[in-house]
């Protein structure tokens, strides 16, 4: 066995009790967390599930690729499915929308495993939230997924790839991804529930309203989130550069003098 897949056991135990224990030992009120249960009609719902499942099938098979070829990345998806489970599991109730605000992780997951596997990472963590937090719900599963895994991953992991072929230091790109990718899905929710909620009356009004009513608390949470996917990255690639030259090698090189130099 590798000297990283050594590690894969502890790795997963790990996962699983940050998880445990945050359920267990940190309860939450049942805010309608995500996209509420009942909140979409049918054929919304459908819609959306059609979408979703699209993305996690290709994303699935891209898990499969990247455990048969680079060392190392199991634990590394561990630990990122932790982190996005954790993260999103801090509400900020919003009445009106049916919703709330709370970060997001997925931008961050992106710039680690790729934006196909933080897709399913995410719809992992979203499943579980509905089962076992009565956080989103079952049939509004793909909507919630959309939203916070589609838009949330690529749209960080698209703007962290942007910015770093202009050469901008580390911190920098992924604190913007992380920001962007947020807002990107607060955004993607709003589009959700302005297109099956606004009936005979203006889409755009509706949108409108309900982007304006996560503008107070997501506007912050998103300059939070940049920060702390900025952090992250800039740790993970000063502790092990190896891993992410593994898994992005047009994004992370692995350093030859310095594994500090991170600009």
């Amino acid at each position: 066995m590798s000297r990283y897949g050594s590690r894969l056991p502890g790795s997963i135990i790990l996962a699983i009790i940050v998880i445990l224990g945050y359920v267990l030992f940190f309860p939450s009120p049942a805010y309608a967390m995500h996209i509420a249960e009942g909140i979409l009609p049918a054929d919304w719902a459908a819609f959306w599930y059609a979408i979703a499942i699209i993305f996690l099938g290709i994303g699935i098979l891209f898990i499969k690729r990247r455990v048969s070829k680079a060392q190392g990345v199991m634990p590394l998806l561990g630990l990122a499915g932790a982190f996005v489970f954790v993260i999103s599991c801090l509400p900020i109730p919003i009445p009106v929308t049916g919703t709330c605000s709370h970060p997001c992780g997925t931008p961050l997951a992106s710039i680690l495993v790729g934006p196909f596997i933080s897709t399913v990472l995410a719809a992992l963590a979203l499943l579980l939230q509905a089962l076992f937090m009565a956080h989103g719900g079952i049939s509004t599963w793909g909507a919630n997924i959309i939203s916070m895994g589609v838009a949330g991953s690529f749209v960080g992991f698209g703007i962290f790839a942007l910015v770093r072929k202009l050469n901008c230091p580390l911190f920098i790109a992924a604190f913007l991804a992380g920001l962007i990718g947020d807002w990107a899905t607060y955004a993607t929710t709003s589009m959700e529930l302005a297109s099956a909620l606004h009936s005979t009356g203006s889409f755009w009004d509706m949108f409108g309203i309900i982007a304006l009513a996560f503008a107070p608390t997501q506007l912050p949470l998103g300059i939070l989130e940049g920060l702390v996917t900025g952090g992250i990255v800039t740790l993970v690639y000063q502790r092990r550069p190896d891993i992410l030259s593994q898994l992005m090698p047009h994004l992370f090189k692995t350093p030859v003098k310095s594994a500090r130099e991170v600009s």
